[in-house]
């Protein structure tokens, strides 16, 4: 049975229990589509941008972010002035910010690919050019929060990976900047901000304006007006990704303090009511004292009321058999964050198949991914782990076929590609590879 406290309102429940199946299917269940309603005015602001700009996007500037703009110009923001927001912080923030840039880029660098060919005996060369967007569009989330390490994380990997130009798109609900968010685009490359959020700026830079440029990949998070109008932009431009809310997975052997563990589930259920944290551990005095543990830090939280909604609605402390369940267990949530708080995290790995980013040992604190420790923190969430990744250099890159064909060579494949294309009645394309062949 699930059994749900009274105080966190987190769930308990356990493998062994008949309908557990289930519950977990209820628990993990969410529905990333948007509906009808939400369709019909993101279209309306969709076409209005296409068709009218600038004009349409500062009227739904105004609307939305209850601004009182004329221009484009009051909603441009240009390199200078993010550099005297970075030069304007405090020193301690600075630094922090630079740190993490720094570490970031790091990381990233080594995921650069290589161009590649090879020379056949015939003398035909093969390969793959690898080559950089000209222009990438990052969403940056405005509003209740700011959130500078997302700048980092969307801009820095676009930056590293040789793009020509990054514009990026920020609200400012009632004209307010954030200059942490704006030292964090200096940081990390960007060329242009323009204060605008909403479907009205993912229309802007998919479509262009007289002031916005087009760009070719939109990144980055949003609410789900913005999510619905990356996903109608699809094809038009490339996305990222369709993200849902956060989510972390714990699995703990029962060695890691409770306090620790309590803490680590409210860092992804602070940031809204709909993220998810669960545990899981095979210890059920342990799963007791972290129940404990939760219910004693919970109400010296900031944001108590949303981690306790959080909780109540998709929050749950999972008592398995045994290690060999728990790994089944991980790679049938693939969770978006993944903590092995276990004494021989190392030897989990190759049986971990589905998570986005893991987190290995008792001190590895998924608050460190998000914000300085180096791998990207923007990853795939609600169970697309199984066939998505990390946000990367590589999603800044498309690569190109390379194909020279030598006389002898183009020769051989000219015979084999007439057969074939005869064999589909593609006379022409027959024709073409049989003129190369020599008698």
């Amino acid at each position: 049975m699930t059994e749900t406290h009274a105080s966190s309102g987190i769930s308990r429940l356990a493998t062994a229990d008949a309908d557990f199946s289930t519950r977990l299917d209820h628990l993990l269940a969410w529905e990333g589509v948007s509906d009808g309603e939400v369709q019909a005015r993101v279209a309306e602001i969709l076409a209005a941008v296409k068709e009218r700009g600038d004009a349409a996007l500062v009227e739904a500037s105004n609307r939305f972010d209850r601004l009182a703009v004329t221009d484009m110009v009051e909603l441009t923001l240009d390199a200078p002035r993010l550099r005297r927001a970075y030069e304007g912080l405090p020193t301690e923030q600075r630094e922090a910010l630079a740190q993490a840039a720094e570490r970031i880029r790091l990381y990233h660098e080594h995921q650069k690919p290589e161009s590649w060919h090879y020379t056949e005996e015939d003398g035909t060369v093969l390969g793959q050019q690898v080559m950089p967007l000209d222009r990438a569009g990052i969403y940056v989330p405005g509003g209740k929060a700011a959130y500078p390490s997302s700048v980092l994380m969307n801009a820095i990997p676009a930056h590293v990976a040789g793009v020509r130009e990054i514009i990026m798109v920020v609200p400012t609900p009632d004209g307010v900047l954030n200059e942490l968010v704006l030292a964090a685009a200096h940081l990390a490359g960007v060329d242009r901000v323009f204060t605008v959020g909403g479907a009205q700026a993912v229309a802007a830079l998919a479509y262009g304006t007289e002031t916005v440029p087009r760009v070719d990949k939109i990144v980055g998070p949003g609410n789900i007006y913005v999510a619905t109008a990356k996903r109608a932009v699809f094809g038009q431009v490339g996305i990222d990704m369709i993200a849902g809310p956060s989510e972390i997975l714990v699995v703990s052997d029962g060695g890691t303090d409770p306090e620790w563990l309590a803490m680590d589930l409210f860092s992804q259920a602070e940031h809204d009511e709909d993220a998810q944290a669960i545990l899981v551990s095979w210890d059920g005095e342990h799963l007791d004292a972290v129940e404990a543990a939760i219910d004693r830090l919970l109400p010296t939280l900031e944001r108590h009321e949303i981690v306790r909604e959080s909780l109540s609605r998709r929050g749950a402390l999972i008592r398995c058999r045994d290690r060999a369940e728990a790994v089944t267990l991980i790679n049938r949530i693939a969770p978006e964050h993944l903590e092995l708080s276990v004494a021989n995290p190392e030897g989990w790995l190759p049986e971990v198949r589905h998570a986005g980013a893991i987190f290995m040992g008792r001190y590895t604190a998924e608050a460190l991914g998000d914000y300085c420790a180096g791998p990207n923190h923007v990853l795939p969430t609600s169970g697309t782990a199984r066939f998505s990744s990390p946000l990367g250099v590589y999603d800044f890159q498309k690569r190109s076929s390379i194909i020279h064909c030598s006389a002898e060579g183009a020769s051989t494949l000219g015979r084999v590609a007439s057969v074939l294309a005869r064999g589909e009645s593609l006379t022409a394309h027959a024709r073409s590879a049989e003129y190369r062949i020599r008698t």
